[in-house]
């Protein structure tokens, strides 16, 4: 029996998050930028140190379809010492990668177009294609990358079709090309054969990769990948790590992302997997790190409203949390719970004073318990409707009734309109 193929997967690297970040004073490049790429240069390192057989990336690379030059360049060296270790890299795009027209080039085409030695910049175009990994094994590549959604819906029979409608048709059209290259990849079987792909399956955890998504969604049915015809199934696009077969052949695995965008991912561990593929079984772990952990996304819970003494109950609860090594370098936010006569007694500038050694406080969040109003007069303000409460407020403000009877004119306007 030959050696399993040992294939690294990862995906979603979206060099150009600069949210929470600031200038490097090292290299110039924001800091959140560069902790996405200090991660990538960890896996880099894993994949060479490791001698891994062959490297999967399931798209997107970057942040926007229209990088920077220092991220391209930053992104493109890291990818290339893989390749000059003699360990081919399979790339497809992901949504983030694409531009809007498909006459125009993809963020990584340009390792296409520079014939770049041992990279591999697949669409399904190309079809099925076996590669020659690091030890001399064969491998069966089948790339689905993020579609060209644009082409669909320009066709002449579908520019009138709902946005259900199309998004049916994205999903038999992907359907229809996995199952032509599964059907392909039955007619050499002796051959170990991969899919990779960049789209949502359903059935799959969703993160926080909405919140940054380019163009519309695209949904393929768990049960089309979840055929024998594949060894691996490497996917990218949803950032959070699962296996959508468990236990079963073949894994479908998103590798997730590597590093976290948001606190929607406070909580989900991050990195890349190693494959051991053979033909009819694939083993499989998640590898959350080499060198180099994800920086760390922590939220500060703390519950005031029954305090006497709210302030110095916030700076214990941030005191537990530095000795539990929370806060360290930790992109933090606080969130508060205070009762109304609470809110002036909370300093921002002591909060963040505590937290010096934090990477960065994203945010102090304060969720006041406000009292009724007495001026609203004895109306229950919840049976008012918006021009009522409107009309008291202007009274509030002791407003002229000509003014104030003009404001309520085109309020009732704009009101009707959105109704």
């Amino acid at each position: 029996m030959t050696d399993p193929i040992k294939l690294l997967h990862f995906a979603d690297v979206h060099v150009g998050m600069e949210r929470y970040g600031r200038a490097d004073a090292t290299t110039g490049i924001n800091s959140r930028v560069m902790d996405f790429l200090r991660r990538l240069s960890d896996l880099v390192d894993f994949a060479i140190e490791k001698e891994v057989d062959i490297v999967v990336f399931a798209g997107d690379a970057y942040k926007t379809r229209n990088p920077n030059s220092t991220y391209r360049r930053e992104f493109s060296w890291r990818i290339k010492k893989i390749a000059d270790h003699g360990i081919p890299v399979v790339m497809i795009a992901g949504n983030h990668d694409l531009p809007p027209i498909s006459q125009r080039a993809s963020t990584i085409e340009i390792f296409d177009t520079l014939r770049v030695p041992n990279i591999y910049v697949l669409d399904q175009d190309h079809g099925v294609t076996t590669i020659e990994t690091r030890r001399g094994a064969p491998i069966q590549i089948a790339p689905v990358p993020y579609p060209y959604t644009s082409e669909l819906a320009s066709r002449e029979t579908l520019r009138a079709a709902s946005l259900e409608e199309l998004d049916k048709r994205y999903t038999q059209a992907m359907t229809d090309i996995i199952k032509v290259m599964a059907a392909d990849v039955r007619t050499r079987p002796d051959i170990p054969a991969v899919l990779v792909g960049h789209f949502s399956v359903d059935g799959a955890m969703f993160g926080s990769e909405r919140s940054v998504m380019v163009g519309r969604d695209i949904m393929v049915p768990r049960s089309v990948l979840a055929d024998k015809a594949w060894d691996y199934v490497a996917l990218g696009h949803i950032h959070k790590h699962q296996d959508l077969n468990p236990g079963e052949h073949p894994p479908i695995v998103y590798s997730g992302s590597l590093e976290r965008v948001d606190f929607g991912e406070e909580k989900e561990p991050k990195g890349w997997v190693l494959a051991h593929v053979t033909r009819g079984h694939t083993d499989y772990e998640f590898i959350p790190h080499y060198h180099r952990h994800a920086r760390r996304f922590t939220t500060i819970e703390c519950d005031c409203r029954r305090e006497n003494a709210p302030m110095e109950a916030i700076l214990r609860h941030i005191q537990r949390h530095h000795e539990a090594g929370n806060i360290q370098q930790a992109i933090v936010r606080v969130r508060l719970k205070l009762r109304e006569e609470q809110e002036a007694l909370i300093s921002d500038r002591h909060i963040k004073a505590a937290l010096t050694d934090a990477f960065t406080v994203a945010g102090i969040i304060r969720q006041v318990d406000w009292r009724v109003r007495s001026r609203l007069g004895a109306l229950d303000f919840e049976e008012m409707t918006p021009l009522e409460l409107l009309d008291r407020y202007f009274e509030n403000l002791k407003m002229p009734e000509a003014q104030k009877k003009a404001l309520l004119q085109d309020a009732k306007r704009i009101i009707h309109e959105v109704s």
